[in-house]
């Protein structure tokens, strides 16, 4: 999940001024004091010792820092609840399932699938070569990563990928948000009380000190934030050729068509834009609507805020807050600019960060509301059939979410087509995110990599083949020694398995071949005939290619 641009973890600005003062890359090592260097420089050297001892590599030790992180967040629950609760005033509702409880699912779903995640892979057994080389793919750790986290959703964006990198069996270095203060504290005391301090450590920066740690060398890059921070992040990795997963945002749309369920869709809609005040990189920056169910669709939207906020003027106690004064003062900017109409909402106060969901009609592609992702509970509505909002959505970034609302399978199938995004949820919003053994991520300008269970393992793995070719196969590779002949060059050709008849022809086109199938017959005869003259069973066979 991403956190606003100018808000998140790095700042863009101090970033850009201080890339000439690299130490890696200046004769003046750092414009920073010594004292601000020392503790993050420390952690990265003791984190690398580790990896270099190859001691993570050890699947013992793996599964006991997951195991005791899910011990860590047990038996800090409700101090992050409280930690939560002071940033952002989340409610425990809010807090628990995602902060919580989500982060222990995932470290029970890695203790669970560790060792089938971390054994060798056999690559096809019917090639000889596979066969008789003993080819494998071993799951290498990356080594050294480092874990930048946000803001909105601070101990998951920390943790979650934390917990991919142990089960990988690499080393970290976590640095969490400092616009969420008492959660960036916590995080610091709790993660040395609980995991291997050897291997993991907590590095507390401001934009200044995050400069000096994003010029250091890491094996992998793990970012949640902004996409104009993410290409910061990215080109400091490039000079290093590091791999990084950018978990990055974008203005995720949601497009509602005649036949949705209109009532149903506007539940789910002010829902998602309630939750955390909007300031979720997975929620709903806008919407279109088909003008012909417009009102009806703005009806259902506001009786469903007022039932969420326990009636319009109220500023209940469970909703969460604005982050800070100057995301603040950007929303109501850009609330204050728009050239469309408030019919809901709209009110605000400053002193506690309180902002109503707030519904805005009448908006156009070009008003300031759609100039950026908004990250908060401003609700742009776009009058807009199908085929515009399609045209809209392909003409810009890829978001990491897109929300369609309909019942039509030919509509659905119509947005995946013309469209891409990270995710789609259809006739709802988020829940995307929370399927079991698939992807999370973005594309294009929404991030790179992916994460969850396996997809997150794999983030922090190198797939490293290995073969081991026995002596007597000389008597099949000699040919391709020195000096050369034709006759070689055939016998190689040959070797590689290529064909020269193929069941296609010169423009692509199927070509049937009987002499091909009476080919393939024979072979499944012949085979089949071996099978009974050797009294095996296909599963036999199968458990003798398995043990080679």
């Amino acid at each position: 999940m991403s956190s606003y641009s100018s808000e998140a973890q790095v700042d863009e600005v101090s970033l850009r001024q201080q890339a000439a003062f690299s130490p890696l890359h200046s004769s003046q090592s750092s414009a920073l004091p010594i004292k601000l260097i020392n503790p993050t420089h420390q952690a990265i050297k003791t984190v690398t010792a580790t990896f270099r001892s190859h001691r993570t590599k050890n699947l013992e030790w793996r599964i006991k820092q997951l195991r005791k992180t899910w011990w860590m967040l047990e038996d800090n629950r409700e101090r992050i609840v409280q930690a939560l609760s002071a940033d952002l005033n989340k409610h425990r509702q809010e807090a628990l399932p995602v902060d919580v409880a989500g982060i222990q699912n995932a470290c029970l779903e890695a203790l669970a699938n560790i060792k089938e995640w971390t054994k060798d892979e056999k690559p096809r057994r019917t090639d000889p070569f596979n066969l008789f080389g003993g080819a494998r793919i071993r799951k290498e750790p990356k080594g050294v990563s480092l874990i930048i986290s946000a803001w909105n959703y601070p101990f998951m964006e920390t943790f979650e990928p934390m917990i991919c990198a142990i089960a990988a069996g690499c080393t970290a270095v976590l640095k969490p948000s400092e616009l969420a203060p008492a959660s960036e504290r916590l995080i610091a005391e709790i993660v040395p009380k609980y995991l291997d301090q050897s291997a993991i450590r907590v590095v507390t920066a401001g934009p200044k000190e995050m400069n000096y740690l994003l010029e250091q060398k890491w094996h992998h890059i793990f970012f949640t934030g902004s996409t104009a921070v993410g290409k910061i992040v990215y080109a400091k990795a490039a000079p290093n050729l590091t791999t990084v997963t950018l978990e990055l945002g974008g203005r995720g749309p949601a497009i509602v068509t005649p036949s949705a369920d209109i009532d149903l869709a506007a539940k789910r809609i002010a829902n998602a834009k309630f939750m955390n005040a909007g300031q979720i990189c997975v929620g709903v920056n806008h919407v279109f609507v088909d003008p012909s169910i417009k009102h009806k669709f703005i009806a259902a939207l506001t009786r469903y805020f007022d039932q969420y906020r326990s009636g319009q003027s109220r500023q209940p106690a469970y909703a969460t807050r604005i982050v800070n004064d100057r995301h603040f003062r950007r929303l109501d900017s850009l609330l204050e600019n728009t050239q469309g109409t408030i019919v809901y909402g709209g009110d605000r106060n400053p002193e506690n960060r309180f902002f109503a969901p707030t519904i805005v009609d009448g908006v156009t592609t070009s008003d300031p509301l759609l100039s950026e992702e908004l990250f908060g509970p401003i609700l742009p509505v776009l009058d807009a059939t199908l085929d515009q909002a399609i045209s809209y959505t392909a003409e810009h970034d890829h978001p990491l979410a897109l929300y369609g609302f309909t019942s039509s399978d030919q509509e659905k199938q119509k947005i995946l087509r013309q469209t891409n995004s990270g995710g789609v949820t259809f006739n709802d919003a988020i829940l995307h995110m929370m399927v079991k053994d698939a992807p999370f991520g973005g594309v294009g300008g929404s991030g790179m990599g992916a994460y969850h269970g396996p997809y997150g393992f794999k983030e922090f793995t190198h797939l490293r083949t290995v073969v081991n070719v026995p002596g007597w196969m000389e008597l099949l590779l000699k040919v391709r020694y020195a000096p050369y002949s034709d006759r070689k060059a055939v016998d190689m050709i040959k070797a590689t398995g290529a064909r020269s008849s193929v069941p296609f022809d010169r423009n692509g086109n199927d070509v049937f071949s009987l002499g091909g199938l009476l080919t393939k017959s024979l072979v499944a005869v012949l085979f089949f005939a071996l099978l009974r003259w050797k009294g095996w069973s296909v599963s036999d066979l199968l458990e003798i290619i398995k043990r080679k």
